[in-house]
């Protein structure tokens, strides 16, 4: 019986903490092991419990692994309908605090034990590169393909001497991806240009989002009233996710937009200081702790607001229009996938944000094709995927040198300079990701070359001094 192709998917969040890497995965993970054509497996990060309370900010908190992949699996398939048909693989990490994400801690390519090694899906491949130290990725696998979700580079432009930070860290995304990746998908052209890479959104919404939708069109069209309230944004409450330039084209434009009503839903460390600014405002700004957009509190609002320009593809923004509402956005590239739908309505500046407010506060979303609704899915989404990685052409395209069936590795090339040139970048990153001195020097959490002894307890791994002597 021929063995089914494996993909192993890492990622760097996971539920209880709503981030995009945490849930697109997760969803991602589910859809193309549903048909039975391949074994999936989803590796996530496991916090030991003093990290868990940090991050998991719904104050849930897990005792062991399998108590967490039960959590996992249960909101995954009340989401989508369907039994989980993948494995979950934890790795070990630590949350760092003024990044606010969390950190791969050891080689943890080891994972996924060498039989199964076809190929290795990254999201957030620089993340999970910058301080790797261990078997190299494309040794390891046959195929690496790394999807970027977020755009560091306009974070870190917001911080002190942010220029010269964002300078520094596009040369050693690059150097890293190129290292470690076979192929990069970037989910759109928000993000820095990486070696081998291509755009196409490969995410999809959550089935409940459509399910509204379809209820809410389903009013209109029966001449009900669909919507009752008016404009809110949701997302986590740090001015780099869009608030700074929410509040500012509202304070500009107060006069324009006299009347407005806007709710904001959101947790985060600058929650207090959003919250501050909006009661500054003549116009009636709402401001409420965050909560999931699935939540029936926000079925009845008309028009979500988005002016982010720190997003790669805002999932919020794709939920909405599935729930059939307008959503005004800037002209951003982050915001190309959408211009595709109807209720997508761009702005270039402050006079167009007023002028596509007022007008949607006053019209009727447009209801969605079926097509529009398709493209939104995860079904779509997946579709995607398989196309711009080449997973179908993997699956007929093996290796006739081993008895075994096994697929073609793009790493198997006769060498060249360039990939004389790439193996010693890759020497080089792995000696100095092995120093403790240089890790720390670069922004890596002290400690975080080896799982201590409690993750290897939670995890029973070997120590440190046993299974962890990682190879390159």
């Amino acid at each position: 019986m021929e063995r089914k192709q494996h993909i192993a998917i890492f990622t760097t969040a996971s539920l209880p903490w709503m981030t995009g890497t945490a849930v697109n995965p997760l969803f991602r993970a589910a859809y193309l092991a549903n048909g039975g054509e391949r074994k999936v497996t989803l590796v996530i990060p496991w916090l030991s419990l003093k990290d868990q309370e940090l991050v998991y900010t719904s104050k849930v908190t897990f005792d062991s692994p399998s108590v967490h992949e039960t959590y996992v699996r249960q909101w995954l398939e009340e989401r989508t309908g369907f039994e989980s048909r993948f494995n979950i693989c934890f790795y070990p990490g630590k949350f760092d605090k003024e990044k606010r994400s969390i950190l791969a801690v050891g080689d943890i390519t080891d994972v996924i034990p060498d039989e199964e090694a076809d190929i290795a899906v990254l999201e957030e491949p620089e993340h999970l590169t910058w301080y790797h130290h261990g078997r190299r990725w494309k040794t390891k696998f046959r195929l690496v393909i790394g999807v970027v979700h977020t755009n560091y580079l306009e974070y870190v432009k917001r911080e002190k001497n942010g220029q010269l930070q964002a300078f520094l860290l596009k040369h050693i995304n690059s150097w890293v991806v190129h290292i470690y990746c076979h192929k990069v998908i970037r989910l759109s052209a928000a993000t820095q240009n990486l070696p081998r890479s291509v755009i196409c959104n490969v995410h999809g919404v959550n089935p409940r989002f459509l399910e509204t939708g379809k209820r809410k069109q389903e009013q209109q069209e029966n001449g009900n009233v669909a919507f009752s309230k008016g404009a809110y944004y949701i997302g986590k409450m740090v001015w780099s996710k869009g608030y700074r330039e929410l509040l500012q084209l509202l304070t500009k434009h107060q006069n324009q937009l006299n009347g407005l009503q806007v709710d904001l839903y959101g947790s985060g460390e600058d929650s207090h200081e959003v919250q501050e600014a909006a009661t500054k405002l003549k116009l009636t700004v709402n401001v409420y702790p965050g909560r999931d957009h699935a939540d029936p509190s926000f079925h009845e609002y008309k028009v979500f607001i988005n002016p982010s320009v720190s997003d790669v593809l805002c999932t919020t923004t794709a939920e909405a229009l599935a729930m059939g509402k307008i959503a005004i956005c800037a002209n951003h590239p982050s915001n190309d996938f959408f211009k595709q739908f109807p209720n997508c309505w761009m702005y270039e500046d402050g006079d167009g944000f007023v002028r596509v407010t007022t007008k949607a506060l006053t019209d009727e979303p447009a209801p969605l094709t079926d097509d529009q609704r398709y493209e939104l899915s995860w079904e779509a989404a997946t579709e995607r995927f398989v196309k711009a990685a080449e997973l179908n052409h993997l699956l007929t395209v093996k290796s006739e040198a081993s008895s075994t069936p096994r697929f073609m590795s793009m790493s198997l090339r006769v060498p060249d300079l360039r990939s004389k040139v790439e193996d010693a970048g890759a020497f080089v990153h792995y000696t100095v990701s092995g120093i403790e001195a240089t890790r720390r020097a670069f922004g890596a959490i002290p400690g975080s070359l080896q799982p201590d002894e409690e993750q290897c307890k939670e995890l029973g791994l070997a120590l440190a001094n046993g299974k962890h002597n990682s190879r390159k």
